[in-house]
């Protein structure tokens, strides 16, 4: 089927002059009746209008492609207007339309007619092309450079299907660097589908990386996605706003945007993807079938943990913050008052004594309140997807203003997201309109009111009673009981360095600063500092036991160290594990008991050497930090071999 078989030329119109947009689309619907294939002119009036109202179909460059599918469409059909001066449809780059092509598609199991409409879409994303057809002096002539295009241009799905993810192999010459999968799709999988995979495919072209495309039109999902693809793919784009199969994509940097924008915006989305700008994608669930086919790795500790781990990062910016803006208004103040000349009433309020100090404690204060909330929504997030957001926030104001505090906070984002995986079973169910709304009635209200009840019955007394116990053991905890879990503490973050231990360490030091303890936080920065500080001063001490190219890292190593990134550490570990872990933990436990005998105080999630003027102590913690650094840099140089 030729393009031209679609078109009447009853409905081509070359002197359009709508006003507007919606007398833009009526002239269009009145131009389709005229080819007799509308049975019901209204009805199909009421079906592109309601496509126009889910997204804007003017695409930019002064084209625009309505559409519309039901029922009083008796065959597919295409009308075609120019108009002359331009007319404005809301067009994604706010530039007047000029060539207005719209689209009747029937609702029929026959779907012949959407490769033909497809390629027409993609057609139209030539300029010169689209420019021809403007310029057209009769419908036989405007018909005719359609025909000539169609037969000298090969489809979408055609191309779509000659391109792959080429597997890598020992000629690393004849595999492109960069390997990018996409996925579009529209609401009615006509038009806009195949116009973002034609942008995302150009844009790869002249970027040079390898690209394959899965189309999810009308006519069913094409050039589907292998699981191989999808395990070697550096980076996926969904340009998709109609339901897309994400569970196949779990643990892929992935950018999720718009259609428009695959077709609009397709260069700025290869930049992302090639600049490493694109989240991790966590599934919120999957079907048995996706998770054979698709599987990621990782068993189910493996999913908690990465789930914890996206509350805990979204969640950092504020606790670094807030923490830092707080302890200054600390040292403020000490700088400023003498405490001995205060009252004993007054010396509650430091920190809020002067005006400056009480400015960077209330901002301080306010990004620290909203800690919680952050850590369970996005814990939440990661489970259900965004409809599980609002009750993670919700379940963590009400941990923050309760007695279960940071553990409340962690429970309730795990109930949050569960909650809605558990809402959206039952909804399946549901017949389609009430289906339709879940998102945006059901999931909030009752996800809502289930939270409500979960969290004031069961979270908030046992894991208050939980934390009010933890707080009171730490609280009186003696000399030895303190030092001995700062010496656990600190070499838990130099076991993985980065990994679960380290995190788990660190996950409890953040813990203790939102329930006011502080001493256990500088044990566990101190604790991480030590490793990549020791390992940067054995490659100078020690130049036989490391490599040349190890000894060139050490300084960079030293740096990563002051700046509190244990991962400075992670090559020198991995290269010789045996030895140098043992040298690590040593040190990092002992730096992080010394903290804690020497009752040092962080209130600062990060920041290394550049936080130590608000840490409390901050002499003998730097006396800490040496005694750690020297006890692992002296066993290095006792445990390694020399270099051959």
């Amino acid at each position: 089927m030729k393009i031209t078989d679609l078109l009447d030329k009853r409905s081509i119109s070359l002197s359009g002059a709508p006003t507007s947009k919606s007398e833009a689309l009526d002239q269009m619907v009145e131009l389709m009746a005229k080819s007799g294939k509308i049975d019901d002119t209204e009805a199909y009036r009421k079906a592109v209008y309601a496509r126009e109202e889910e997204s804007t179909t003017g695409i930019g460059e002064g084209l625009a492609i309505p559409h519309g599918k039901c029922d009083a469409v008796n065959a597919p059909g295409l009308a075609a207007m120019v108009v002359k001066d331009g007319v404005d449809f809301d067009a994604l780059d706010g530039a007047p339309v000029s060539l207005i092509f719209l689209i009747a598609a029937p609702n029929t199991e026959d779907n012949v007619h959407l490769d033909v409409l497809s390629k027409l879409s993609v057609l139209m994303m030539d300029e010169d092309f689209a420019n021809s057809l403007r310029n057209a002096a009769s419908p036989e002539e405007f018909m005719a450079i359609i025909d000539k295009a169609d037969d000298e241009k090969a489809g979408i799905d055609e191309r779509l299907a000659e391109t792959s993810i080429p597997e890598d192999s020992a000629n690393t010459s004849d595999v492109p660097s960069f390997k990018l999968l996409a996925v579009t799709g529209c609401p009615t999988g006509i038009a806009h589908t195949y116009m973002a995979a034609e942008g995302i495919e150009k844009a790869a072209k002249e970027r040079g990386c390898a690209v394959k495309i899965e189309t999810r039109g009308s006519g069913g999902a094409k050039n589907v996605l292998t699981a191989q693809e999808i395990a070697d793919a550096d980076c996926i784009i969904i340009a998709a706003d109609t339901q897309v199969p994400m569970d196949r994509f779990d643990g892929k940097p992935l950018i999720e945007c718009q259609v428009s924008d695959g077709i609009s915006k397709a260069g700025e989305l290869l930049d992302r993807a090639m600049n490493g700008d694109a989240p991790i994608y966590h599934a919120a669930s999957g079907s048995p079938k996706e998770s054979q086919t698709t599987k990621s790795g990782g068993g189910a500790g493996h999913q908690i943990y990465t789930q914890l781990m996206n509350g805990v990062s979204h969640m950092l910016p504020f606790v670094v913050g807030g923490g830092i803006l707080i302890a200054l208004a600390f040292l403020i103040d000490g700088l400023s008052v003498d405490m001995n000349s205060l009252a004993v009433a007054d010396r509650a309020n430091f920190g809020t004594i002067t005006p400056i100090a009480s400015w960077f404690k209330t901002l301080g204060g306010v990004a620290f309140g909203f800690m919680l909330p952050i850590l369970a929504g996005y814990i939440a997030m990661a489970i259900g997807d965004r409809p599980a957001l609002v009750l993670g926030f919700a379940g963590g104001m009400i941990a923050s203003g309760g007695k279960s505090g940071f553990l409340g906070a962690l429970v309730a984002g795990f109930v949050a997201g569960y909650v809605i995986l558990l809402l959206r079973k039952i909804c399946d169910k549901l017949p389609e309109a009430l289906e339709k709304i879940a998102p945006v009635l059901i999931y909030p209200v009752v996800g809502l009111l289930i939270m409500g009840l979960l969290m004031s019955f069961i979270v908030e007394p046992v894991m208050g009673g939980i934390n009010t116990a933890l707080n009171n053991a730490l609280a009186g905890m003696g000399g030895s009981s303190k030092i001995l879990l700062g010496m656990i503490l600190g070499g838990m973050m130099s076991i993985d360095m980065g990994g679960p231990f380290n995190k788990a360490a660190y996950v409890f030091g953040t813990a203790a600063i939102a329930a006011g303890n502080y001493d256990i936080m500088a044990a566990v920065m101190i604790g991480g500092m030590t490793p990549p500080c020791a390992i940067a001063l054995a490659t100078i001490l020690f130049k036989k036991k490391f490599t040349k190219t190890e000894r060139e890292s050490g300084p960079t190593s030293f740096i990563m160290g002051l700046a509190f990134i244990s991962e400075g550490a992670i090559p020198y570990a991995a290269a010789d594990p045996l030895h140098v872990l043992p040298s690590c933990i040593v040190g990092s436990g002992l730096a992080g008991a010394l903290s804690m005998a020497f009752g040092c105080t962080l209130m600062a999630p990060h920041g290394g050497i550049f936080v130590f003027p608000v840490v409390g102590n901050a002499l003998m913690y730097l006396v800490a930090l040496v005694a750690g650094i020297a006890a692992s840099t002296v066993l290095l140089g006792i445990l390694k071999k020399d270099v051959e």
